[in-house]
């Protein structure tokens, strides 16, 4: 039925219409709860009428939203169209995480999206309304079931407590205390005896010299580099901040002993480096990006230009924790200090690998300025997870910071949910495994994981689906490879007869992996495969085939090499080495490809900062010694930036009073 037809029952001779009829009864001043015309409802029966019309627009786009997952129905039953050609690939940034998936809706990660099909798409609109709708109608129930008193008490209380946030921010003190710099453990080793082995790293360190004086020739202090056009890339994920590759590739410049590299993008970062920008940023992605960066080549130096300007941008970032829950905007401004979340995340909730990836970056703040502020915003979100009842066991994606509430069901180990858990293991690890919430928070969810999640497909390979709302959608993202490096970190934390279940998962997990790149064209996988329709370990969909140099494949190959020393994972990770030289380097640097399978190459024209921050470094340390940056005394933040264990009986960095 058209809406127009529905719209009389809502009318009134005084208030003409929904809107006149409402705000006569809700705002009006004077104004009586009735309208003046005997046909009108009261206030009472034009809600009823209203949830009524409502819960049949639900029903329609639920009954939408359950049928089975076919392009051909949903364009050309339903809508009787043509599906539409496939435009071109046209890499898109996207919101954030190890958040940022695009095409999903997702902000993780530090993604560049890819074309969409029209059809994921048409699903994922259908699924955002049915969302926002339903979302809406909870709401208004919610609010309706309230006196007028205790909302206004509520939007007091939360005035008062974003103004105290805003008051004790400002309060902070600015002074940096004076310290002692210890010299790192292990930020410099040997060269490999075997001569192969030797060989092989000396490559890698070639790779970050193409990639590194194409951006300093063609996009210097510029964000990222296009290798086909030779010009500068910038993302809007950091407004106007400038400088990514210079401050991702700090620390790789200083382990692979590029040492003037790393003095001229220390110059830089003292002549140049400004966060005094009126600009809307990602806060995840500065975060990891640049604040990791930042501490990562002051641990790694001592260079106190680098602390100076880590802190710095942690103080602009506490504005994104002013909301009445203290979860984090993912959006800021940082010039006004507004935030705001994502508007395709379930109406505009927070994303769970945004927020929960702050915590190692902020605990080092705190330790290296002497503010517990910074510590203090990442501890409260520990508090309100711990506060709320998880779905079978499960962290849902999306939070919205408002109401401390769940939004959509949805839970990813990839992208959206994925550096969550990555922090969960590694605060415990980095606390001197003190930090016994975090192992308990992070076992817990391994626990639901594993039963709800993980997978065994009719081939033998293990993998970890993602679940909405109860069902499962049998996809594996690149970035969920990550989990199999994660699992294999966390398995001397176990009980001892789990230890060695968590190694095989974690084996398990990356043979998976490799066999997604091993069954493309170019030997490098796909943004995400699936595990359905008779195919396994294969993208299906066109916006799921490219490749942007991500790391996390060979991230897992470096936990698992240096955890079992199995030369399986430094023949895999040679073929990866292969292959990006064989397929993605080119003339100006290196470029992301728009799709795995094609025989010719498609590139997407964008060289990451992260793949200098991380895929390079993975690569490097899998050919390298193991007391090249121990495990023992170093943790990688999620963009592989290192930060010290923070020792109970010894710091690494001891602070004096001032």
């Amino acid at each position: 039925m058209p809406v127009g037809g529905l719209l009389p029952l809502f009318s009134s001779p005084a208030g003409g219409g929904l809107g006149g009829g409402l705000g006569g009864g809700l705002g009006g001043s004077g104004g009586s709860r009735k309208g003046s015309g005997p046909a009108a409802f009261r206030l009472t029966e034009k809600f009823v009428l209203l949830l009524v019309f409502s819960a049949f627009i639900t029903l329609c786009f639920g009954a939408i939203f359950f049928l089975p997952d076919s392009s051909k129905l949903l364009s050309g039953v339903l809508f009787h169209s043509s599906p539409a050609q496939q435009p071109a690939a046209d890499h898109k940034p996207g919101p954030g995480a190890r958040a940022e998936d695009a095409a999903e809706g997702r902000a993780r990660r530090r993604e560049e999206g890819a074309p969409g099909d029209p059809a994921a798409s048409l699903e994922d609109n259908l699924a955002r309304i049915r969302e926002n709708h339903e979302r809406a109608l909870r709401e208004a129930k919610e609010t309706l079931q309230k006196l007028p008193e205790e909302i206004q008490r509520d939007i007091l209380l939360e005035k008062e407590k974003v103004a105290q946030d805003q008051l004790r921010d400002k309060a902070a003190p600015r002074g940096l205390p004076q310290v002692n710099f210890v010299p790192p453990i292990g930020a410099e080793g040997p060269e490999p005896e075997d001569l192969a082995i030797r060989d092989k790293r000396a490559k890698i360190k070639e790779m970050m010299k193409h990639a590194w004086y194409n951006y300093k020739r063609y996009a210097w202090g510029l964000n990222e580099l296009k290798p086909i056009s030779k010009e500068g890339h910038s993302s809007s994920l950091f407004g106007n901040i400038k400088g990514a590759t210079i401050v991702d590739a700090l620390d790789t410049l200083f382990i692979m002993g590029m040492k003037d590299e790393f003095q001229d993008a220390k110059s830089w970062i003292e002549k140049n480096l400004d966060f005094n920008v009126n600009a809307e940023i990602s806060v995840f992605e500065v975060n990891i990006r640049f604040v990791g960066g930042l501490l990562s080549a002051y641990y790694l130096s001592g260079e106190e230009i680098f602390r100076k300007k880590a802190v710095e941008l942690g103080v602009k970032l506490l504005p994104a924790f002013h909301t009445p829950s203290g979860i984090p905007w993912a959006l800021l401004n940082m010039k006004s200090g507004i935030g705001r979340n994502w508007p395709w995340a379930s109406g505009g909730s927070s994303i769970l690998a945004e927020f929960g990836t702050l915590h190692l970056e902020f605990m080092h703040l705190s330790h290296l300025s002497g503010n517990p502020i910074f510590a203090e915003k990442v501890k409260n979100i520990r508090a309100v997870l711990n506060h709320l009842e998880k779905p079978q066991g499960l962290y849902p994606n999306y939070l919205n910071p408002s109401s401390g509430q769940w939004g959509q069901h949805h839970v990813s180990v990839g992208g959206l949910g994925d550096s969550f858990y990555e922090y969960l293991l590694k605060a415990w690890l980095m606390s001197d495994k003190t930090d016994v919430e975090a192992k308990k928070m992070y076992f817990d969810a391994v626990q639901a994981i594993e039963t709800h999640l993980i997978r065994k497909s009719s081939g033998g390979l293990t993998y970890i689906a993602e679940w909405k709302g109860g069902l499962l959608e049998h996809k594996m993202g690149h970035l969920t490879c990550f989990a199999g490096g994660m699992f294999a970190l966390g398995a001397d934390g176990a009980p001892s007869s789990l230890a060695q279940h968590y190694l095989e998962l974690g084996a398990e997990i990356a043979r998976t992996c490799h066999e997604s790149y091993n069954r493309t064209y170019v030997k490098l996988g796909p943004e995400a495969f699936r595990f359905d329709g008779g195919v396994e370990a294969i993208a299906t969909r066109q916006n799921e085939k490219y490749y942007i140099l991500r790391p996390e494949v060979v991230e897992t190959y470096m936990y698992m090499w240096r955890l079992t020393h199995d030369p399986k994972y430094r023949k895999w990770a040679w073929e990866a080495v292969e292959a990006l030289e064989n397929h993605c380097k080119v003339n100006g640097g290196y470029s992301g490809l728009r799709d795995v399978y094609l025989r010719h190459e498609s590139y997407d024209d964008v060289q990451q900062s992260f793949f200098l921050a991380e895929t390079l470094k993975y690569l490097y340390l899998i050919f390298s010694d193991d007391d090249l940056l121990p495990l023992e005394h170093w943790i990688f933040n999620t963009e592989a930036h290192l930060l010290p264990i923070l020792r109970m009986d010894k710091m690494a960095v001891e602070v004096k009073e001032k």
